[in-house]
């Protein structure tokens, strides 16, 4: 696990994953962030998230906010750190994303807009679990 990375990890939540992935992907949309979203695979959905503004001072222009969900509906992991922005994740395949980085290490402005950021995000994504 990366500095600035979180993980969540949930069991016997009976969760559908398709659907918990879309509710993540809506709630940032409606937060202002551009949202893509990979091809769902055996080894999870990433979704990448990034904004505009007084971020692009403290973030560097090619990074995002990375999160990748992973397991099976009673026994999955949310990943929520900072990546390298991936041109077309919709058609890129989660198996050559998780041979490349795909989370990164940050420096100090960056994690702590990150880590306020990721607070904001599990939490949402646990009550999205319930």
């Amino acid at each position: 696990m990366a500095i600035g990375e979180s993980v969540q990890h949930f069991e016997n939540k009976h969760t559908d994953l398709a659907g918990l992935a879309g509710k993540i992907e809506a709630y940032l949309k409606d937060d202002g962030f551009e949202v893509q979203t990979s091809v769902p695979s055996t080894h999870g959905t990433v979704i990448q998230a990034k904004k505009g503004g007084f971020l692009s001072a403290v973030i560097v222009a090619d990074r995002a906010m990375t999160i990748l969900i992973d397991g099976e509906p009673d026994n999955f992991t949310v990943r929520i750190g900072v990546g390298k922005w991936i041109e077309h994740l919709g058609v890129a395949v989660v198996e050559t994303l998780l041979l490349s980085s795909l989370f990164i290490l940050v420096d100090v402005p960056e994690m702590a807009w990150n880590l306020h950021i990721e607070g904001q995000i599990a939490k949402q994504i646990a009550s999205f679990v319930g």
